[in-house]
């Protein structure tokens, strides 16, 4: 991993360079998936099994009732268990995000309102094929259930033919009625634009590798999709002398293990733990599975910094704005209020992002490379539109419309002013 020190005068520019470089190369994968996108949109069904046969040897994009039913069969009780566990939680967590409609008179006796109305399509995006992510089932659909939601699809690879059991049971547990194995550019595609097989979508929701994110960003317009960029993954974790290195190793391999492109990056003022924390990484990497996907995450994206002042560290976290911020560090309520850029905040050294992905309650699809600046993560609002309604009365034109015309006449819309003006004229 590469290691920076503060003191450096280079230090800013360095960063500056190492979190622009990783933007890029997410960004531009995007002229690798406008094709794709096209070839669905164009030849449908036989763009999508072909893009299926090439990636994930798949050649059936609707599983049968039967094949889905046996694979739930197939898994192990206990993680069913999990997965009803973390249901519940996330279920409670996101029912108690209310939204409240307005309904406000004035003294004119003008009535104005402001309803939510559930989306009636979605489409969530589940990733698969090698790995599979039954966690992400949760996130995405439960929120759009509590929001009411009318038709919640997912879209999920699966491998030769076969989808992950777990995910599977997540998406019963979710009523989920529409399920297709099928995944990457051409499954954005194909719910964007619609097939023969597949009915069309009104927005698309959920985490992916760069090719889905750029994806999802070309077919925004003919559908909606979250107000950020989720995925590759990210955490940044800022940590003291009183840190355990062994676990703060364990939260940076945790994300590093997700994708090559994730990015995992240590901010601390003690220089030792910062050796401490490199030892433990080389001698837990040869402990997981995925140790090659972490490796290749760590040495392309991974920073270990050394910062000797705390408005530092904070100035950093907020340039970083990162997916997951771990505050590691005995003293981190001085620490929030100052932090205004992160997908979601841990506090303190149980507070362990690895939890939060699974059944603590808040949503882990959260905002990416950089967008925690401006957007939040996936909530209940997410499946939500709002409508204004306007009723106005005879006094409340009579009694607006003169400033109304003004206005209209100065901006040189003499129709805007004319349609109010004909409405206010007296016989």
């Amino acid at each position: 991993m590469r290691v920076l020190n503060s003191k450096s005068k280079s230090f800013d520019k360095t960063l500056d360079y190492l979190l622009f470089k990783r933007r890029k190369n997410i960004k531009s994968d995007k002229v690798s998936v406008t094709s794709i996108i096209n070839d669905v949109k164009k030849n449908g069904d036989k763009a999508l099994i072909k893009y299926e046969k090439k990636f994930n040897q798949n050649t059936t994009i609707i599983p049968s009732p039967k094949k889905i039913i046996k694979l739930i069969k197939s898994l192990n009780p206990a993680v069913k268990k999990a997965i009803d566990t973390a249901y519940k939680r996330i279920y409670k967590f996101h029912s108690l995000q209310k939204f409240k409609n307005i309904s406000y008179t004035d003294k004119f006796k003008n009535k104005l309102e402001y309803k939510y109305l559930a989306l009636e399509s979605v489409a969530i995006y589940v990733p698969g094929s090698l790995v599979s992510y039954p966690s992400s089932v949760l996130m995405n659909a439960i929120p759009a259930i509590v929001a009411g939601v009318k038709r919640i699809v997912m879209i999920n690879p699966g491998f030769k033919g076969n989808q992950n059991p777990a995910v599977l049971y997540a998406a019963r547990k979710c009523k989920i009625k529409e399920i297709y194995s099928i995944g990457g550019p051409s499954a954005i595609a194909a719910v964007s634009y619609g097939t023969k097989k597949i009915k069309k979508v009104d927005k698309i929701v959920g985490p992916g590798n760069s090719y889905v994110a750029a994806a999802k960003k070309e077919v925004f317009g003919e559908v909606g999709i979250e107000g950020m960029t989720a995925g590759p993954s990210e955490i940044t974790i800022v940590c003291d002398k009183f840190s355990n290195p062994e676990w703060v190793a364990s939260d940076l391999i945790g994300q590093a293990e997700h994708d090559p492109q994730a990015q995992c990056i240590l901010i601390s003022k003690d220089k030792n733990l910062i050796s401490k924390v490199q030892m433990e990484i080389l001698k837990q990497l040869k402990n997981i599975p995925r140790e090659s996907v972490a490796k290749k995450s760590l040495k392309i994206n991974g920073i270990l910094m050394y910062v000797d002042k705390e408005s530092k560290i904070i100035d950093i976290v907020n340039k970083i704005a990162p997916e997951h911020l771990e505050l590691n560090v005995k003293n981190y309520k001085s620490f929030v209020p100052k932090i205004k850029n992160s997908g979601s905040v841990c506090l303190g050294k149980y507070a362990v992002m690895a939890m939060t992905d699974y059944n603590v309650g808040s949503n882990h699809i959260l905002p990416t490379n950089g967008s925690a600046k401006y957007s939040s993560g996936i909530s209940v609002n997410e499946f939500h539109k709002r409508i204004s309604y306007i009723n106005l009365s005879k006094k409340g034109i009579e009694s607006l419309g003169p400033s109304v015309i003004t206005l209209a006449n100065y901006e040189g819309l003499a129709g805007h002013a004319q349609s109010v003006t004909k409405r206010i004229r007296r016989k």
